[in-house]
């Protein structure tokens, strides 16, 4: 597929996707959700690649849905997602509730680091949200933005938000669509990090290299299924879940290279998926 609102990068098992228009503070169009999917598709099939980076060019991360998309959808007199039947699906197959747009991340094998570069609205906060770890520059505008639209919360926004900051907090920032800071966010425990502009790239590569590096590829993609499976079970089955899991997995190769490897105090040498 031809990129031309998104650009993809990978660097060392690092993959770096990046919204790609600028000149509209990268608002989120069809073209640009189905290039987004297809370059996590490509992530995930690329045994090389441990962990995925999304950020924006320019001065925001994603302004949120365009607004001639927005005025399209008025002139139709209906919601028009702007993509194709066959567009790709990655993460899809691995439980039912995960098969529905950005809820896809959670079917992902290779975790998700949001660099938020910028202001974040509406679907951009929405594709925040679903990464798995967050960094952002100070002062940064964020707002769920749907309230001033006469929409309701996008995306499963209304399900997420009240289990990354509590439902107090999610209430909130749902019910007024009121635009907070970065800062804001932080303190309650939606951003993990808060980095200067020109340090942000080099401490998310640098922490996502510590993913990559310091944690075993099947344990990562095991621990982030867990994470995200478990918020539709009850305890007894995550705990049974993770005894099989268990067993399956010390007897992988990894696992005698990562004891190697500690013993030896170097760097492993992951294998998985090739077991």
């Amino acid at each position: 597929m031809e990129l031309k609102s998104t650009r993809y990068d990978v660097a060392d098992g690092i993959a770096t996707i990046t919204l790609y228009r600028p000149d509209r503070m990268n608002a989120w169009t069809g073209r640009m959700h189905t290039e987004y999917r297809y370059s996590l598709e490509q992530a995930e099939a690329d045994a090389s690649v441990r962990v995925v980076i999304v950020t924006g060019e320019g001065r925001a991360f994603c302004a949120g849905a365009d607004m001639q998309a927005l005025e399209g959808h008025a002139a139709k007199g209906g919601y028009d997602s702007g993509t194709r039947d066959d567009i790709p699906k990655p993460g899809f197959g691995v439980r039912p509730e995960f098969d529905q747009n950005f809820a896809y991340h959670f079917g992902l094998t290779k975790p998700v680091i949001a660099a938020m570069n910028g202001a974040a609205a509406g679907v951009g906060l929405v594709l925040a949200c679903f990464a798995d770890i967050r960094f952002a520059v100070p002062g940064a505008k964020l707002t769920t933005a749907h309230g001033r639209f006469n929409m309701p919360a996008e995306y499963g926004l209304s399900w997420l938000l009240p289990r990354i900051v509590g439902l107090a907090r999610a209430n909130d920032l749902l019910m007024s669509s009121r635009v907070f800071l970065t800062d804001e966010a932080y303190d309650m425990g939606l951003i993990n990090r808060l980095v200067p502009h020109e340090d942000l790239m080099t401490e998310v590569t640098a922490y996502a290299r510590t993913l990559a590096d310091g944690v075993a590829p099947h344990s990562l993609a095991a621990t982030k299924r867990q994470i995200y499976v478990d918020q539709h079970r009850d305890v007894g089955s995550s705990v049974a879940e993770a005894d099989k899991l268990l067993d399956e997995m010390v007897a992988e190769r990894d696992y005698k290279e990562a004891v190697r490897a500690w013993m030896g105090k170097r760097k492993a040498d992951w294998t998985w998926p090739n077991k």
